[in-house]
């Protein structure tokens, strides 16, 4: 049994099909297969269903494949105690951010990041939060930064930093006369909100329903701030914006932001990562780099912070 074909198993276990599977396993699909093949006979029993399309683990194959990504986890430990041993900080490195936070937080640390670690090849998607706890399971990215808390037993979350929301309000608007908003005084069905799939309208419904706002009948939503800011903008309601969101508003958009009263309603974003902690020093690193950047830009106490977990109906 060796490490590799615990690798093939592994990738077929996730593609259920053995030509996509080599070829992210950069091998020949014979190659592959003659490898899983070798370990069933060694183990005498059968990891696939191969009868089954797509091709399925029989139930001894899922328990095989449980221990298969502990061990292989734990060997890529090996590299990593060899890195820091050695003081190394390079190699790949993937790194997942949400939408809603990665065209604020990225310019800020980005350019400092590469240029203080020129030998980490850094790869950067943009995904929502399911898609990172799932990528984080099954070991394709190597840390992330999303809104926080997510309640998960399996990721590791250690806060960046608290971000308040700000009011976009615009002049037709009931509140547009405010100095500054009170949650009370919110109505979730004059809020523009970004659509499905994106955490931050779970904050946004979360917050409106902690003060009994639970009508769910939405005007509109939308894939991003700047829509929502032209929409509301347009008298069709306000909308509530991340703080560093609102950095780059042009002077004119600027006397629409209203702040809310204290504690102000926040959002907590967290560098995150599987509790296998492989690859914990790049990880260091780049939280070290985030935190020197962050403190300079965003410093707010006094804020509550409002869960990104969509809440159950009745709780």
């Amino acid at each position: 049994m060796t490490i590799t074909q615990l690798k093939y198993v592994l990738a077929v276990a996730e593609y259920q099909n053995f030509t996509i599977a080599s070829e992210h396993c950069f091998v020949t699909q014979p190659t592959l297969s003659m490898q899983i093949q070798k370990l069933e006979d060694e183990l005498e029993t059968k990891v696939f269903n191969r009868n089954k399309k797509p091709i399925q683990l029989t139930e001894i194959g899922k328990k095989i494949v449980e221990q298969a990504k502990i061990i292989v986890d734990e060997s890529n430990r090996i590299n990593d105690i060899v890195d820091q041993q050695k003081g190394f900080i390079g190699g790949d490195f993937k790194l997942g951010i949400i939408p809603t936070v990665m065209p604020t937080l990225l310019p800020i640390f980005l350019k400092t990041f590469i240029k203080k670690y020129p030998k980490i090849n850094l790869k950067i998607e943009e995904l929502t939060t399911e898609e990172i706890v799932n990528k984080l399971t099954e070991g394709h990215i190597d840390v992330a930064i999303a809104a926080t808390p997510l309640e998960n037993e399996n990721i590791k979350e250690r806060v960046l930093y608290y971000e308040p929301f700000v009011g976009f309000v615009p002049s037709e608007h009931r509140l547009f006369n405010k100095t500054t908003l009170d949650v009370e005084n919110l109505d979730i069905d004059d809020i523009l909100l970004l659509e499905d799939g994106h955490c931050f309208k779970e904050n946004i419904i979360n917050l409106c329903s902690t003060f009994g706002h639970k009508n769910q009948h939405f005007q509109l939503h939308s894939g991003s701030f700047d829509t929502l800011i032209k929409l509301s903008k347009e008298g069709l309601g306000m909308t509530l914006l991340p703080y560093l969101q609102t950095l780059d508003l042009n002077d004119s958009d600027k006397k629409y932001l209203r702040e809310f009263e204290k504690p102000v309603p926040a959002r907590e974003v967290s560098i995150i990562y599987h509790k296998s902690h492989l690859k914990i020093h790049l990880i260091e690193a780049l939280k070290n780099v985030i935190d020197g950047l962050i403190r300079g830009v965003i410093a707010f106490n006094n804020v509550k912070i409002v869960s990104p977990i969509q809440q159950k109906k009745g709780a």
